[in-house]
């Protein structure tokens, strides 16, 4: 057994190879959720939808209700056939149906591809932190689950990018019909989903190579599976380690009752209610909307469509660096603290923005709050509700478990979605703001009161 430590394949078995493909599905749920916020002024045009509020919510939120199909499946497949097989399928029906969105030329297609694409972003979005909580290490999980949500930055500042750089500058006083005729209301926003083929493509082949999670080895009693991994990751006094704890932890709930049961019974009730709100909270904290509708948010701030575009960019850059400096604090100021300063900090962002909407402020100072808004989130509420989601649940639940989090994360962000137009039109850019204040506030008073702190914590000292 030894030898097998000593001689295994650095490509396959390094821990950080192995985490960062399996946080490529991140990439690609970014890069997918976001690119239809820069193609929206040019497809709406092209199925001349611009000036229908609810085809323009569906259109939007769509892709939504296939990452709640897709989160809702997930636990369940992940927990029967392995975490590694549902990553390969998920980046399969990435590079499928971001080809169909491109080619679509009637907007039932379009909506179809973005419902298939939505399913691949909700398995993802469940499986790549899941598998990469039960692969790292207890010293660096909150680091490494972090990941994913940086590459899920990754993948939303790249499909700003290349927005940015595919379409054509558009005139000043451009009509509908000017867009309509340009090549980018014809040809540009297909190229902006057709990207995503290459990353999607390159996560396929490079997801063959990294080896299913040890924890679901154990749980599928493939002991020298799971050691064999284990001892890859980290030596043999750690594979070591880790099986006598998942011998014990799985003697521990053998007499158990099934999985659903036990995750619905009183004794996890408490446990799951705080997964629940957290995922959904991740959502109603706004900040989405601000990838999704930018073109709306940015325009009521006095910028034309050049401008958005190149503005969207710099808030992608924002969410970039400050998703730095929750990997760099994850560990080290723990969950909870973070969870706390990023609620309360959106709650006074907003309350700011909106009324700065309500006064009619332009131009700079709305991108400074704007900025401030996500690098907030990007720090705290972002990347933490995923390491709080694969941390808290125990072994033999946490499949199922993290696909209803999953699931209510995903409804929670197709009402945000679907919404967002008619809270808009009705009650104005600076009343929707306030109204996030307010939940956001709410979300801080939940965090401080229910969600106990996480970090260096084993997951099986936490299943106790």
């Amino acid at each position: 057994m030894t030898d097998n430590c000593l001689f295994s394949n650095f490509i396959s078995n390094s821990r950080y190879f192995i985490c960062l493909v399996s946080a490529m599905g991140g990439l690609l749920f970014g890069y997918d959720w976001v690119v239809i916020g820069g193609a929206k002024p040019f497809y709406e045009e092209y199925f001349h939808i611009a000036g229908d509020e609810g085809m323009q919510a569906l259109t939007m939120s769509i892709a939504l209700l296939g990452c709640l199909l897709g989160a809702t499946m997930a636990g369940f497949l992940a927990d029967r056939y392995g975490r590694k097989k549902l990553l390969v399928l998920s980046a399969f029906i990435f590079f499928a149906s971001s080809w169909a969105t491109g080619a679509a030329t009637a907007i039932p297609a379009f909506i179809i591809a973005r419902l298939v694409g939505g399913m691949a972003i909700g398995l993802a979005a469940d499986l790549s932190p899941m598998y990469i909580a039960e692969v790292a290490p207890t010293q660096i999980r909150g680091k490494l689950v972090t990941l994913n949500q940086l590459t899920i930055v990754l993948g939303i500042l790249g499909a700003q990018i290349v927005n940015m750089l595919i379409a054509e500058p558009v005139p000043e006083g451009a009509t509908a019909a000017d867009i309509l005729n340009s090549w980018n209301g014809q040809t540009g926003w297909r190229w902006m989903f057709w990207a995503v083929c290459v990353p999607s493509g390159l996560f396929f082949l490079l997801a063959l190579f990294i080896p299913e999670s040890p924890r679901w080895l154990a749980s599928m009693k493939q002991m020298e599976k799971a050691r064999k991994v284990l001892c890859s990751i980290g030596g043999t006094a750690y594979a070591d380690s880790e099986i006598e704890n998942y011998t014990r932890a799985g003697a521990a709930s053998h007499a158990e009752k099934g999985v659903l049961s036990l995750l619905f019974s009183s004794k996890m009730r408490n446990v799951l209610i705080i997964g629940i709100v957290v995922a959904m909270f991740q959502q109603w904290s706004g900040t989405n909307v601000i990838f999704n509708y930018a073109q709306e948010i940015f325009q009521a701030a006095g910028y034309g469509i050049s401008d958005v575009l190149m503005n969207i960019v710099v808030t992608g850059i924002a969410n970039l660096v400050f998703t730095f400096v929750a990997i760099y604090t994850v560990d080290r100021l723990g969950r909870k603290t973070l969870m706390l300063t990023g609620s309360i900090g959106l709650a006074g962002i907003y309350t700011l923005l909106g009324l700065s909407y309500f006064f009619e402020f332009k131009g700079f100072i709305m991108i400074v709050f704007v900025v401030l808004a996500i690098g907030f989130y990007a720090m705290s509420l972002g990347p933490v509700t995923w390491v709080l989601l694969s941390e808290i649940f125990p072994n033999k639940v946490r499949g199922v478990a993290m696909a209803v989090c999953t699931a209510a994360l995903w409804i929670a962000s197709f009402l945000l979605t679907y919404t967002f137009p008619f809270l808009n039109s009705g009650l104005g850019t600076g009343g929707t703001f306030l109204l996030y204040a307010v939940i956001c506030f709410c979300g801080f008073l939940f965090v401080w009161r229910r969600i106990p702190e996480t970090k260096g914590k084993s997951l099986e000292e936490l299943e106790k």
